[in-house]
């Protein structure tokens, strides 16, 4: 209940700002920086108090009930939105400064914290797929922002993508709830008798398959590169925060608390998820390779990290589910910070080619060294963070017999040394060579606000590695079934 009405801060207070006028810039970045904050206190105060139950919003049949609870899974989701929205937002009060029409995308940004909480704390998979809806409605203002040629392409793209993939949930969804509307349950809420219901079984893979979109699963991964033209606050919560990880979150919703993990374990469409999610590890990866635009980049390494989460959410196991939220919450910290130091040089030198880098770490050492901090954690350089949650999904794909498992693991050990190339070369770039005459003279790291943020994330990157193994027990304990 508590949780649910947190989210009412930041739809109001966000829907509001499209109909104040504030005398200062000033004003308004203030503004939306005190609704963020206090979104987030109580949202980590709902957090920590007992668990209220099942809290009912409207009830339109007994099928399709709107209502609110909070269990593991969705409080490992918040924490993270609730952590890291807070610095998104203080990034893009300097961020923007040389953008038009704040009004609106702050509104629209604000108002996305609070949808991304009610998606969090969904009961079942009505509600959430009435949020999860309108997570992508309220984002597309936000991809189309620069309202250019190339941000309608990217926005039309955006809404085909994620759309089209919600009409294909939509349709397991309506199967699932023909046949139970209950709310979620780890373990699943079908008796034993469902696992022999060929509707079902099909119902699992349209939602798995339609909800990954949003998790950018091949072949629905190219609206994600695309909308990397949105400007880097949106992208960074595009790509490392919100829409991201509601895809993510929505398929292990629907695998372990709908129909359970024994549900589809042993059968053919667990082995296709399973060799899909491996395919779309490697091919995110050979993308981010082979990409020269620097944010662009990031976005493809984005595709191949969200497919190590599906193939935890594949495993159908424990272990795998530990894996998929261990990495959710890593990799969102993660790849923020790396948004953020690209968004950092965009700002300052206007640069967007990882070629056109060379040299700049000399002249960016706060951005360059924060980017080498976030970058060394995503390779998977013990003993930071992402060392952790890369091998928690390894080892749990090769506790599992059979040969899809050999490849998933297979395909995240290439895919990590693919990863350590495509960051490493960027660093090399920027730390050797000459800068670029024409840049202005002096440091050119970014203003007080991106500094704090920057240097925040990457000093919280190394207090989280640190306690990574109380971490891995607390969601280890979540996934228990």
């Amino acid at each position: 209940m508590m949780l649910a009405l947190s989210a009412l801060i930041p739809i109001l207070g966000g829907g509001a700002l499209m109909f104040l006028r504030f005398k200062k810039r000033l004003y308004r970045m203030v503004y939306v920086e005190i609704i963020t904050i206090l979104t987030s206190v109580c949202v980590f105060l709902a957090l920590s108090a007992p668990n209220e139950g099942v809290f009912e919003a409207f009830r339109i049949s007994e099928s399709f009930i709107c209502a609110f609870s909070m269990d593991g899974a969705g409080r490992v989701f918040i924490a993270v939105a609730a952590f890291l929205w807070p610095f998104a937002t203080l990034y893009a009060i300097e961020y923007m400064a040389h953008e038009k029409r704040e009004g609106m995308f702050f509104a629209c940004y604000t108002m996305a914290y609070g949808i991304t909480i009610l998606l969090a704390a969904s009961a079942n998979l009505f509600t959430m797929y009435i949020f999860y809806e309108c997570l992508t409605l309220i984002t597309v203002p936000l991809v189309g922002h620069g309202q250019d040629k190339e941000s309608f392409r990217a926005t039309r793209a955006y809404m085909v993508y994620l759309i089209g993939g919600a009409s294909i949930a939509f349709a397991g969804m309506i199967i699932i709830n023909l046949n139970s509307g209950s709310p979620f349950q780890l373990g699943g809420i079908f008796g034993e008798g469902a696992r022999e219901n060929l509707p079902l079984r099909l119902a699992h893979g349209l939602a798995f398959f339609g909800f990954a979109a949003k998790a950018a699963l091949f072949p629905l991964c190219r609206w994600l590169p695309k909308a990397s033209v949105a400007p880097t606050p949106v992208t960074a919560l595009l790509h490392a925060v919100a829409v991201v990880n509601a895809g993510v979150f929505s398929v292990l919703r629907v695998t372990y608390y709908v129909f359970g993990a024994e549900f589809m374990r042993g059968t053919y469409i667990q082995t296709i998820l399973i060799l899909l999610s491996a395919f779309t590890v490697v091919y995110g990866s050979v993308r981010a390779l082979r990409e020269t635009h620097f944010k662009r980049r990031l976005a493809w390494s984005t595709v191949s990290n969200l497919s190590y989460m599906l193939i935890g959410v594949s495993l159908m196991s424990e272990s795998g589910m530990t894996g998929t939220l261990l990495h959710m919450a890593f990799h969102a910290l993660m790849k923020i910070v790396l948004f953020f130091t690209a968004g950092a040089v965009l700002v300052k030198t206007e640069r967007t080619q990882i070629y056109e880098l060379r040299g700049l770490a000399k002249r960016m050492p706060i951005t360059f060294f924060c980017y080498m901090v976030a970058g060394l954690a995503l390779v998977g350089v013990p003993p930071l963070m992402g060392f952790f949650s890369k091998y928690q999904l390894i080892v749990s794909a090769l506790s599992e017999s059979g040969w899809m498992f050999i490849v998933a693991a297979v395909s995240l050990i290439i895919s990590a040394v693919l990863t350590a190339v495509y960051i490493f070369s960027v660093a090399v770039t920027a730390y050797y060579g000459k800068a670029d005459a024409s840049l202005p003279e002096g440091n050119l790291d970014p203003g007080l606000p991106m500094r704090i943020v920057l240097i925040s994330l990457s000093i919280a990157i190394v207090i989280v590695s640190l306690l990574s193994g109380r971490i891995i027990d607390a969601i280890a304990s979540i996934a228990k079934m």
